[in-house]
């Protein structure tokens, strides 16, 4: 069962609050398992930076990291980003309706101004 304790909540939010620490997510998403340098690599910042940003990862709870030797593997553990979906989805209705408005209104304009564009070009003819 997902916990969803306020301060854990907490920690999730503020832990995704840092676009390094979705990145480092992301590229987890992506793989089974990544080690640190692998991890590392695309960043433009240091390794001690890398692994203060795994620490607040691992003590969100969002990833889980193994030593095999000197390689260490990280790994992402969704089950906290589950809970704060769940927290999120309570609040869907909210916004959904609103988004499907603006949807619309984006199309609408889309196709006035290609209906536009077009009675332009045919003008030039």
């Amino acid at each position: 069962m997902v916990n969803n304790r306020p301060r854990d909540l907490d920690r999730v939010f503020a832990t995704l609050a840092d676009p390094t620490r979705r990145a480092i997510l992301a590229r987890l998403a992506q793989e089974d398992s990544l080690t640190i340098s692998a991890l590392a690599e695309p960043f433009p910042i240091k390794l001690p930076a890398v692994m203060k940003h795994l620490d607040v990862l691992d003590g969100a709870g969002l990833i889980t990291r193994s030593k095999l030797g000197r390689t260490v593997n990280v790994r992402l553990s969704p089950a906290p980003l589950r809970g704060a979906t769940e927290w999120l989805r309570r609040y869907e209705r909210f916004w959904s309706p609103a988004l499907d408005r603006l949807a619309a209104h984006t199309e609408r304009k889309e196709a006035e101004a290609r209906a536009a564009e077009a009675k332009g070009k045919g003008k030039r003819r």
